[in-house]
């Protein structure tokens, strides 16, 4: 094994649980306009109704599990670092799946949706079923500054510096499950590349960066990923 690993994950990792994608011609940007719903503008402007959008996929997450690919990074986490490796999983998803699943050298980089966030003080904690306006934050007290913990459209990503130093010394890159498309995580696989990391693109099917990657495997996740883990700790 190599000593310093890169994991990104995108939707794709988590579509098989029944969670939805965004971008997809069925996705939820399809389906909901993210100006109306996902822009710091837009929980200014109508509070109400960005909560009863991210409240509602809140709940869908209590009924989805993690798959298959999910359990298998697990595995190559507890694998790989009993052998002395540097190991980090980045996700651009908002869903709890790969901590259900056991990850823990683990980077929401845009936010979770099981945590919420006071923009009056900064805290940060585990979400109500239902936030509204009107509920006071647990640690300040005051009301009327529970946001989702998520990173909006104009928003910068969390964590990225640890992210750009971990790039910046992988040996191996992986992107799992991701479109490819969005910023600034579309970009890492060029970063790993410079600093002379070999990058494998797990997909359902080629993106854009796929040119990027050394090795490009299509296929549904739940098949691909656990394929691939056995290949590693094998």
């Amino acid at each position: 094994m190599s000593s310093n690993l890169v994991i990104l994950t995108g939707a794709g990792i988590s579509a098989e649980s029944g969670l939805g994608t965004f971008r997809d011609p069925d996705g939820l940007w399809a389906r909901f306009d993210w100006r109306e719903l996902a822009t710091p503008e837009a929980f200014a402007a109508k509070p109400e109704e960005v909560h009863a959008f991210y409240n509602a996929r809140r709940a869908g997450l209590k009924t989805s599990t993690p798959n298959a690919a999910h359990h298998a990074l697990v595995e190559l986490e507890k694998a790989w670092i009993a052998r002395g490796g540097e190991f980090l999983l980045v996700t651009q998803n908002v869903d709890d799946l790969h901590d259900k699943a056991g990850s823990e050298r683990l980077v929401h980089m845009h936010g979770e949706l099981s945590k919420m966030r006071c923009e009056h003080c900064g805290y940060v904690h585990d979400a109500f079923d239902e936030i509204t306006t009107d509920l006071p934050c647990l640690n300040c007290r005051r009301a009327g500054g529970l946001r989702p913990h998520i990173v909006w459209f104009g928003e910068m990503p969390m964590e990225m510096d640890l992210i750009f130093d971990q790039l910046g010394s992988c040996d191996l890159f992986v992107a799992i499950g991701t479109s490819g498309t969005v910023y600034p995580a579309a970009g890492f696989s060029q970063v790993a590349k410079e600093a002379g990391a070999r990058c494998i693109e797990i997909n359902l099917e080629t993106t854009d960066t796929s040119p990027v990657f050394d090795e490009v495997r299509n296929g549904q996740a739940t098949q691909s990923v656990p394929a691939w883990v056995a290949e590693m700790v094998g």
